[in-house]
């Protein structure tokens, strides 16, 4: 099973890849130029792991709180997909999970699990 972390919401735009044991991360300038093509982004971070979209089996993405462009796009992306592919997403937020928790993106599907994240469900959190 390998699974996509997509984060817009902060001061840098992250992406996970968990494949098997193995985990790979990216990072990008939060900038308009990258929000306008963070499915390129996207696309070329999976193909540099050996990855193609359809090999996702869910994505996880980050609805804030932050950035509003930076939320709406990751979210845009992540129900493109959806519609196109069928691949489960979650909506998750550091918020949403109990501080005592190792916060680590690799740890977001296991605290999706936990907490009982609803799959395909958008209730994004902007920052004012």
């Amino acid at each position: 099973m390998n699974s996509l972390i997509i984060d817009a919401a902060s001061e840098k735009i992250f992406l996970m890849i968990i494949k098997s044991k193995n985990i790979y991360s990216a990072s990008h300038e939060n900038s308009k130029i990258n929000y306008e093509k963070i499915m390129v982004l996207i696309n070329d971070f999976l193909k540099s792991n050996d990855l193609k979209i359809e090999e996702i089996s869910k994505m996880y993405v980050n609805r804030g709180p932050g950035s509003f462009a930076g939320i709406r796009n990751s979210l845009a992306a992540c129900l493109g997909i959806h519609t196109a592919i069928k691949i489960d997403y979650y909506c998750f937020s550091f918020d949403d999970f109990d501080v005592s928790n190792k916060n680590k993106y690799e740890n977001i599907p296991s605290l999706c699990d936990k907490f009982k994240v609803k799959k395909n469900l958008i209730n994004p959190i902007y920052l004012s």
